[in-house]
Formats: structure tokens, sequence, C-alpha cells
């Protein structure tokens, strides 16, 4: 495969690939699921520990997974739509950036409990996660014009011609 058609093609199944791992995802946030529970009843007991964060905790705790839940299906959505593919990408790498951040800094740790009974799922959670953050950042660079462009700017100062697929 030459450069173009790799060029055409690599944003758009790094794009699925993302919007796949935030679609499946949306039936255990939006379920309530006992591993969403876990999961965001752990970050928010962890929140009512830090003073000035102890305000969300409950909040983050009852409802995270609705909300999350919400941005990651709207970054689905805008990363499958070619106009809108950076904004999407730019959504999918903030909201995956905090995921990491929760997996690696606060008790909730990179294996994950899954079930009542105490199983862990090995990293998989995280390791998609790392997928998710490295595949939007790859998005990003591939579509910085159309980024720049939406943010008023030109990143293209070396008279290259932008992306176009």
């Amino acid at each position: 495969m030459n450069k173009e058609k790799l060029m055409h093609y690599l944003p758009w199944g790094l794009a699925i690939f993302i919007a796949i791992v935030f679609v499946q995802s949306l039936f255990f946030k939006f379920t309530n699921s006992f591993e969403t529970q876990h999961i965001f009843g752990t970050i928010g007991e962890w929140m009512a520990g830090i003073g000035f964060l102890e305000f969300a905790a409950e909040g983050f705790a009852a409802y995270g997974g609705y909300t999350v839940g919400t941005v990651e299906l709207i970054a689905s959505i805008l990363i499958l739509i070619k106009r809108t593919q950076a904004i999407g990408a730019a959504i999918a790498c903030g909201v995956i950036t905090g995921a990491i951040f929760f997996h690696l800094f606060t008790p909730l740790g990179v294996s994950v409990v899954i079930d009542e009974t105490g199983d862990r799922d090995g990293g998989q959670l995280f390791a998609m996660a790392v997928l998710v953050w490295i595949f939007s950042l790859v998005i990003l660079w591939l579509r910085r014009d159309a980024l720049a462009a939406l943010l008023g700017g030109s990143s293209r100062s070396n008279g290259q011609p932008a992306l176009h697929d």
C-alpha cells in the first residue's frame, strides 16, 4: 500500500476503533453495571478525601458513568464524520486522559474489579484506554490542519498541502 492510501485510510481505521471502544462501554455506563458502580464509586471515595474535590465526590460517584458515557457517545459520533473528526479525537483524548489518570493515580488501579466476587480485568480497561489515547493523538496529528482551521489558525507554514480524503 502506498503512503497516500495509508494516510487516507489510517485516520478512519483509528477512528472506528475508538468509536467501537467507546460505544461498547456505553451499555455498562448507561445501565449502571457493577463495574461502573465500582469504578466511579472508588473514584468518588478518593475525591471525598481531597479537600477541594470533596464537593463533587458524591455526584461523581452517582452520575460520573452517565456523564462520561455521554461525552464518549458525542466523541464517537464526531470522530466518524470527516468534518468533525479532529474535534471528536480531541474530546476522546481529553476523556481518556482522565481515565488513564484515574487508573494510575487513584485507588482504582490498572487492574479493575469487574464483578461482585472480586474478579479483576487484568488491566484490559487500562490497555484499551492507552490505545484510545494513542490513536486519538495520531488522528489529531493527521488532522492537525482541520483542527487548526476549526480553531481559526493554520498549522501549515511550509506550503505543504493538507491531508485530504
